[in-house]
């Protein structure tokens, strides 16, 4: 059987990285025209499909030391990742467009879907992604094929299926700055000649990159491990059922905020002195972190009729999360300084049910037809705790609530709240293949959206950021939505693929249900649209050695939802709103050049030019909260780009030897989306590149590989998010992992 190459499209630099396994392909002479992609939900070559997709592989995001969303945002131009205190409220974004929202009835704008499963909560997106074939990214609105909220774009992950003979392999690794280790394994087995089985496990620790002056120990680490099994029998010629099913917990003590900035009050005494972005340590009584549990089951049924095939997936899946949260940055409460701890378990369960129907490729009309369900429920419990004290006279000095003399108050209070989702539609897309060279495209979904929310917060004693009693309350919405898509391709040549498209994006109606609610926060947040236009030119040149890849796109966002900065009780929320118009803009470009066996190089470039056109007036109706046209988005830096090379040499005495160089780099992005000019410069992440190289041994055959790396060679440091509201109007700076240079080794053995 013809072997296939799933590879990138917008960011084909991932795969450079994953130097043995494109190495191999590249010796048995794969004409890169014929790279294959799932993206319109059935398979494609990548040069065909009429759309800006971006593929990598998981060996590539594995060789850079992890398997996880937030590593792809360095490979893909399109795509940035917003970091936060813990997985429940980070956030993608695809060309400057996401939601950030700390509400349990709000969605992304950015669909993660794993084996045609669709994620509920963005949060279970970036765990570690186990066993992972490819990822797809899919840029721009997705709403035919995919549904509601992907009115940005789709993640589209696709797992590893068992091998026809029996096998495995196991890899392990450890690298420095904080000492982390992995350890995964994987093995095929074939029960019979109609059933087939893969099973892997892995588990990962890391001690973190902060130091927490207070209790001595490292922040920002992690212990994670997870197993999945696969099971694909084929009863029948003309039937194949897929069973997965999966299960994760992770312990992470992450993310810690820094204050990067001098507070302008006493505090600034007991805090490490503030670098920015090269700030390394905090001094923190609690420690911000998550703790995850999930799993689920799913099945795939595909059964041939007649050239067409029905496809039936089925899934329940489980994600509970627990946040702590320290929120006042101090080691103790002090006098006139309160403490601030915050407790949230959370728990999620969603029901999938998907029927399609996909005729054959090579007739006049093609078509993929089906139906949709999904059932999305979450519950959450969320108890803020204060610790206040007075002491007379006023102290001069910082002085500790232990303090003789000292009156302490207890603030403290209790909110449960839930939202369900329940999503009906049916959709369709085909093609017409006017002529040999000449394709018409067309498709539409009818989506009906139903979203029901509660909530009630008890407070004993308020204070700082904890607000009186509120409901019970109650609210429901829907809403029913026509999206779609049209365009037209043209084959200048055999080698060259134009396109024009215009596709219309949704993203559902929500509510900003979260901790302090009040009454003037209980509207409903109207359901957001996109239009969006894109043209296109695929180009495979030099007899299929390079793949040149040309995309410019134009689209415009009504009742865009978006979290922007309030002051609650005391302390700085955020708060989630239709904030009105943006639009965004912009061009990108990939390649992939083979010039000769086992060299490869590539990289992509995007230009992105993401802003508000009108922003609404808030609920609370304070016109200082309106943005001025014209501001940047959040996360949207108006140039990204990387570039890779690998080669692989061979034959040098008993192994062939492997080397690999990744570049990346990206102009400045606005973290804050504020209406305010001054917290918009101060929380805006500086531009900076990052460079990567490795060497690695292997067997000529593949059956063992060595690779040492280091990361980030010039030590460029940066902050992945910086808000204010830290002590005495400092700003809160977020480091991830990547800020530092650090080193690693990995092996992994093939049987």
């Amino acid at each position: 059987m013809q072997r296939k190459i799933l590879i990138t499209g917008a960011a084909i630099a991932a795969l450079m990285t994953a130097a043995p396994a494109l190495a191999q392909t590249a010796s048995e002479g794969v004409d890169l025209s014929e790279l294959v992609v799932t993206a319109q939900k059935r398979e494609q070559k990548l040069q065909d499909v009429p759309a800006a997709i971006s593929v990598l592989s998981g060996d590539a995001l594995a060789a850079r030391g992890s398997v996880n969303l937030e590593s792809a945002q360095y490979l893909v131009p399109t795509l940035n990742f917003r970091k936060s205190g813990t997985t429940i409220n980070q956030t993608l974004f695809l060309r400057g467009v996401g939601t950030s929202t700390f509400s349990i009835a709000g969605e992304p704008s950015v669909s993660t879907v794993v084996d045609g499963v669709v994620l509920s909560r963005s949060g279970e997106a970036f765990s570690d992604l186990i066993d992972v074939e490819r990822i797809e990214v899919l840029r721009g609105p997705q709403g035919t094929l995919f549904g509601k909220n992907t009115s940005a774009g789709v993640i589209n992950i696709v797992t590893k299926r068992p091998g026809d003979d029996f096998g495995g392999y196991v890899e392990g690794g450890y690298f420095s700055s904080g000492g982390a280790g992995k350890l995964r394994a994987g093995v095929d087995v074939p029960f019979s000649d109609l059933v087939k089985g893969r099973f892997t496990v892995s588990y990962g620790s890391y001690d973190g990159n902060i130091r927490n002056l207070t209790r001595g120990t490292r922040v920002n680490g992690y212990e994670h491990w997870g197993v999945r099994g696969v099971i694909v029998a084929d009863p029948r010629e003309d039937l194949s059922l897929t069973l997965i099913a999966d299960y994760r917990e992770s312990d992470d003590d992450c993310c810690a905020e820094l204050i990067g900035t001098t507070p302008t009050n006493l505090t600034a005494t007991v805090l490490p002195t503030p670098r920015g972005d090269r700030t390394r340590h905090v001094t923190q009584d609690l420690i911000t972190s998550t703790k995850e549990e999930s799993g689920g089951v799913s099945l795939q049924a595909d059964w041939s009729v007649g050239g067409n095939v029905v496809t039936y997936i089925g899934s329940y899946r489980q994600y509970d999360n627990t946040e702590i949260r320290d929120g006042d940055w101090l080691p103790q409460a002090y006098v006139g300084f309160n403490q601030l701890h915050d407790l949230g378990p959370q728990t999620s369960n969603t029901v999938t049910q998907e029927l399609r129907l996909t005729s054959p490729a090579d007739q006049t009309l093609t078509y993929v037809v089906g139906a949709y369900y999904s059932r999305a429920e979450t519950d959450r419990t969320f108890t803020r705790n204060n610790i206040v004290c007075t002491l007379a006279p006023t102290p001069t000095v910082l002085t500790p609530c232990t303090a003789p003399g000292t009156v302490i108050t207890r603030p403290s209070g209790t909110a449960t709240f839930g939202s369900v989702f329940t999503n009906y539609a049916l959709f369709g897309q085909g093609e017409a293949n006017l002529t040999d060279r000449f394709r018409l495209i067309a498709g539409l979904r009818f989506t009906s959206d139903e979203l029901s929310v509660n909530h009630q917060r008890v407070s004993p004693l308020t204070g700082p950021g904890i607000q009186p009693s509120f409901g019970p309350f109650t609210a429901s919405t829907s809403n029913d939505n026509l999206s779609g898509k049209a365009g037209a391709q043209f084959d200048l040549s055999d080698d060259s693929t134009a396109y024009a498209t215009y596709s219309r994006g949704y993203k559902g109606p929500a509510y900003n249900v979260f901790f302090n609610l009040t009454a003037t926060g209980t509207n409903v947040i109207e359901a957001e649209t996109a239009d969006s236009f894109e043209v296109g030119l695929k180009n495979t040149l030099l007899d299929g050695r390079l793949i040149l890849n040309l995309a410019a796109y134009y689209a415009t966002y009504d009742n865009f939802q978006a979290n922007n900065p309030d002051l609650v009780a005391g302390v700085v929320v955020t708060r989630f709103t239709n904030a009105g118009t943006i639009s965004t803009r912009g061009a990108e470009l990939d390649f992939l050049f083979r010039p000769m066996a086992d060299l490869n190089v590539s990289g992509g470039l995007a230009y992105t030019d993401a802003k508000v056109d009108q922003f609404k007036l808030p609920t609370n109706g304070v016109i200082t909260g309106v943005i001025p046209s014209g501001t940047p988005l959040a996360y949207a830096p108006r140039w990204k780009g990387s570039v890779a090379i690998d080669y692989r040499i061979r034959d040098v005495g008993p192994v062939d030897v492997i080397l690999g160089a990744q570049g990346s780099f990206q102009s400045k992005q606005l973290s804050q989306f504020d209406a305010n000019a001054a917290v918009r410069n101060v929380t805006t992440i500086g531009g900076y590149g990052l460079v990567d190289l490795s060497m690695g041994i292997a067997d000529r055959d593949d059956r063992y590989q060595i690779t040492a790396q280091v990361k980030n060679l010039f030590d460029e440091s940066f902050a992945s998010a910086i808000t204010s509201g830290g002590p005495g109007g400092s700003y809160r700076y977020l480091i991830p992992r990547e800020a530092d240079r650090y080193y690693g080794v990995t092996a992994r053995l093939n049987f």
